[in-house]
């Protein structure tokens, strides 16, 4: 087994991820253009989870010895909390929020079937380990999971959100991508490899 293949498999993926979201207009930016500060859609709580499901027909004769299966839809969603957000955060989680500030204060609209923008959004994030390397999760798609936020004494207002990813991303039907980087051996470890 080489170094490389024995640092992939030590390799542990630890800790939470950070959210961007813009609007999609067909084509995906470069990493630095989507990973800045004013993309980010607020400060992440109780990590995220990215979802991919496949459905599947089964074809059965009766007695059980002829089975056939095919491939007849798939899914695939990132869902994450957010402890920090505003009014604009709604507005790129709700499809009928309008946000308008006046006088100092910002009011955000919400309803009206009728004032769904029919936006998509790249949703991207990120993982960041300066051991192991990063890992990138993209997709395009809208939260379905509505919009929720929960006040109580001496808590954190944190809202949930899931992004339901369409095939938008290329032209062969890509839900996601999952991107990591490849961790290549040290040169100490090249040059124990040389001598075995």
């Amino acid at each position: 087994m080489s170094h490389t293949q024995t640092k992939e498999l030590d390799r542990i993926q630890l800790g939470s991820m950070d959210f961007y979201v813009i609007e999609f207009t067909g084509t995906i930016p470069e990493d630095s253009v989507i990973e800045t500060e004013k993309n980010m859609i607020g400060r992440t709580k109780n990590g995220g989870t990215i979802i991919y499901t496949a459905n599947w027909h089964l074809a059965e004769s009766d007695d059980g010895k002829a089975k056939k299966r095919k491939l007849t839809g798939e899914t695939a969603s990132i869902g994450y909390g957010n402890i920090t957000w505003n009014g604009n955060t709604i507005a790129r989680l709700v499809a009928t929020a309008r946000v308008s500030e006046k006088d100092g204060k910002r009011i955000t609209k919400i309803g009206g079937i009728t004032n769904d923008n029919g936006k998509r959004y790249l949703i991207r994030g990120v993982h960041r380990d300066a051991t192991d390397g990063d890992v990138r999760i993209t997709g395009v798609g809208v939260n379905t999971g509505g919009w929720e936020a929960a006040y109580a004494p001496d808590k954190e207002s944190i809202i949930n959100q899931s992004f339901e990813l369409e095939p938008k991303l290329d032209n062969d039907g890509t839900l996601l991508t999952y991107e990591e980087e490849v961790i290549e051996p040290t040169s100490f470890d090249s040059a124990d490899n040389t001598e075995d």
